[in-house]
Order: C-alpha cells, then sequence, then structure tokens
C-alpha cells in the first residue's frame, strides 16, 4: 500500500483549490501537504469561455508534526467514544452525594432553627374624618364654590343655591354666564360634577345636586318636552317602538315625565352610563285595541 494519499481537485483558482482538498483530507496545515498544478486557470470573456485550475495533492501517511503521530480518522472518532464511556462509567460508580450537604445534611437541616412567621400586617381601616354636614351648610359651600369659579373666569354673575325637598337647586344667572354652558351644555355638565366632588370632599353623604346656569336647563328641559310630544304623537301614529339617542338622567327624567302624562304610552331605559337611551313604546292594551 502506497505511503501518500493523493486526489486531484478542480475550482476556479489554485487557492480555493487546495482549500477544496486540505477539507478533503481533513488537513488544516498547507505544509503537511504536496500540491501540483496540473492546469492553470484561464479567465473567460464576461463570464463565458473560462476555464477552473485542476491541482494534484499529496498527503503522507503517518508524517510526524511536532514529534507527535497523526491519528488516523478512524482513531480519532473512537476517542471521544472512549472518553465518554470512561466518564459515564466514573459517574455511575461515584457516591451520589447526600442531598442537604452530604451525610451530615439531615442533621444540620434538624438542628436548623424553624422561622418565625411573621405576623400578617392588617391593613388599617382608613378614618372618614369628613364631618356629617346638612343640606343647608352643603348649599352655602355649593355656592361659594361657584362663585369662585364665575369669578375665576371673569365673568359677571349671580349665583343662588336653595334648598328644595333635600335637593340643592343651584343657579348661575347673567349674560355673560352663557360661556359656562358650552356645545350642548357640555361646559356645564363639567361644572355640575366638580361641584359635586366639592361638595363630597366637605362632608359625608352629600345632596342630590340640580345645576342651571344662564337658564340652560330650564330652555332644554323645554326643549325636550317638546320634542317628546312629538315622538309620542309620531308613536301613536305608527305604533312599534321609538329608541332615542343616548341622553343624561337629567334629560331621560324629562322624558320620562312626558310619556307617563299620556295615557297608553311606556317609556324604558336602556344601556349603560353613558350610553344610557330611553325606548318609548305603546302599551299592551292600546296595541290589542288596534
Amino acid at each position: 500500500m502506497s505511503d501518500y494519499v493523493e486526489i486531484e481537485v478542480k475550482a476556479r483558482t489554485v487557492d480555493l483549490a487546495v482549500e477544496a482538498a486540505m477539507g478533503e483530507l481533513g488537513v488544516d496545515d498547507r505544509e503537511m501537504l504536496t500540491v501540483e498544478v496540473i492546469t492553470e486557470p484561464v479567465k473567460g470573456f464576461l463570464g463565458f469561455g473560462g476555464q477552473d485550475a485542476v491541482v494534484r495533492v499529496r498527503r503522507r501517511r503517518g508524517k510526524k508534526r511536532g514529534g507527535r503521530r497523526r491519528k488516523s480518522g478512524a482513531q480519532a472518532a473512537q476517542k471521544p467514544k472512549q472518553d465518554k464511556a470512561k466518564k459515564t462509567s466514573q459517574r455511575r460508580s461515584a457516591p451520589k452525594p447526600a442531598k442537604n450537604g452530604g451525610a451530615g445534611g439531615a442533621e444540620r437541616q434538624a438542628k436548623r432553627p424553624e422561622k418565625t412567621k411573621r405576623p400578617e400586617k392588617k391593613e388599617k381601616p382608613v378614618s372618614d374624618d369628613r364631618p356629617q354636614l346638612t343640606v343647608e351648610d352643603q348649599a352655602q359651600i355649593a355656592k361659594e364654590f361657584l362663585e369662585g369659579l364665575v369669578g375665576a373666569y371673569g365673568l359677571e354673575g349671580e349665583v343662588t343655591a336653595v334648598v328644595d325637598d333635600g335637593a340643592i337647586v343651584a343657579d348661575v344667572s347673567g349674560e355673560q354666564t352663557e360661556a359656562l354652558v358650552g356645545v350642548r351644555g357640555s361646559v356645564r355638565s363639567a361644572i355640575h360634577e366638580l361641584t359635586r366632588t366639592v361638595l363630597q370632599r366637605h362632608g359625608k353623604e352629600t345632596a342630590s345636586l340640580r345645576l342651571d346656569i344662564a337658564g340652560y336647563a330650564e330652555r332644554r328641559r323645554q326643549a325636550l318636552s317638546i320634542y317628546a310630544e312629538q315622538l309620542i304623537e309620531q308613536l301613536t301614529a305608527e305604533g312599534g317602538e321609538i329608541m332615542l339617542e343616548p341622553m343624561s338622567p337629567a334629560d331621560r327624567k324629562v322624558i320620562h315625565d312626558a310619556a307617563a302624562a299620556h295615557g297608553g304610552v311606556s317609556s324604558y331605559s336602556e344601556g349603560e352610563p353613558p350610553r344610557r337611551f330611553v325606548v318609548l313604546s305603546l302599551d299592551a292594551a292600546v296595541t290589542e285595541e288596534e
């Protein structure tokens, strides 16, 4: 058997052919090879008519490098398996260390003092130190707040706040106070919520509040009453049900009051705030008569 391993490799360049041969022979050092160029590469024109390089590469079997004999591929592949089997055997024969730190782990665990449970922290109830105010006191607080708000806007207006059947009825009047109404009463609604928040911060169990600014609430009630009458006439003539647009609680009350004033017409609310709306319908008895 020859002492040499010889192969021929073709590649685009000589260097690429030699690198391919090194990979084929499993050699990582070019000095261990003898390279013979059989055919030089020839460049083509515009990528056509070219010719690859052909090299003949030899590697001497058993060539020593650094005083150590290079192992064949079979021996090199066999050694990791033997090392792995040896390590597996050592792991199986080695005694397993006892848990909790060796043989004395159980003893140390027994001597370890038990952790004392910390008492659970109980949340202290939040004390409500707000005073219990009368409705008259709350009306005065609402009046002072609204007066300060009108002054902060630099407007001229008069504020009144009275008690009517256990509720606070506040009114802000004056030509300049129209600016506190907003589009479709949006600003008035915001001021209404602010006033309620002020009352809640001053005392417990605040009374209900009705607020009107520049006569908007009254004009709104009148317009809604006329609108409800028209819808009820339409419902009586055509039957079925009429679903209105979402409204505030105060506006829905106007519609309910208008429906209650007519016999044979019912009204009820559906939906979730702030998209709650009123539905008008004919009573069953009126429908049967038709």
